[in-house]
């Protein structure tokens, strides 16, 4: 797990995004969070084996990222790896995913996670070879963390609500209820487009889980 401390940063539509941002990304509102841990890597095959004794990714390797897992699926592993860890691991927050991706307080403004230079940092449909890929192996962004643009897209906790509000927000937790989840940061099949910190994809959380979904735990500090 990376440590993110926390801070003030613009999430959205930030000019950085270029013009093909999507109204979902609208309007940029400024968003503070607390402090939080987040995984250097995308959650591998040989992790969710470990905790749910079964691996139906599409793509097999230890090393590389689980896919196949729906929003419930999710929760189903982190149930049994908070029983199995005596911990307090979750999904990250849609604010806290982009705020990592974007480098926290450490960040460049990049428009990719880590980069200007997708193919530096992310693989997706014109370098993937049609596959997904161990995790860790393009560049990481400012903050150490790997893949958060490409290689497989990322369950976030939140109910989706449209279009942002326009008002400051305060650890954001999206709406209490909805019929969409929120996923992240594009993936091996994914145009570049889709791989912008900002860029939100939103589908119901009992879809049919696909070989480019796959997720990133946030854990939560002792008390």
């Amino acid at each position: 797990m990376v440590y993110v401390e926390g801070g003030t940063f613009t999430m959205g539509a930030t000019p950085e995004q270029g013009s093909e941002v999507y109204e979902r990304e609208k309007p940029s509102h400024s968003v503070t969070l607390s402090s939080f841990s987040i995984g250097r890597y995308e959650v591998t095959q040989e992790e969710w084996e470990a905790v749910m004794g079964s691996n139906h990714s599409n793509f097999k390797g230890a090393k590389l990222p689980v896919e196949m897992v729906g929003w419930d699926d999710c929760q189903k592993f982190i149930e049994k790896l908070n029983a199995m860890t005596d911990m307090e691991f979750r999904l990250p927050t849609e604010a806290e995913w982009e705020y990592a991706a974007r480098g926290g307080n450490k960040s460049e403004h990049y428009k990719y996670a880590g980069s200007n230079d997708i193919g530096s940092v992310a693989w997706y449909k014109d370098n993937s070879g049609s596959t997904t890929h161990p995790v860790g192996q393009m560049s990481p962004n400012e903050l150490g963390l790997y893949d958060m643009s490409g290689n497989v897209s990322e369950w976030c906790a939140d109910w989706n609500g449209g279009r942002y509000s326009s008002f400051p927000q305060n650890n954001p937790k999206g709406p209490s209820s909805g019929s969409n989840r929120v996923f992240r940061g594009g993936c091996w099949i994914c145009s570049s487009n889709a791989c912008r910190v900002s860029f939100r994809i939103l589908d119901p959380p009992v879809i049919y889980p696909i070989d480019d979904m796959g997720l990133r735990l946030v854990l939560e500090p002792s008390r």
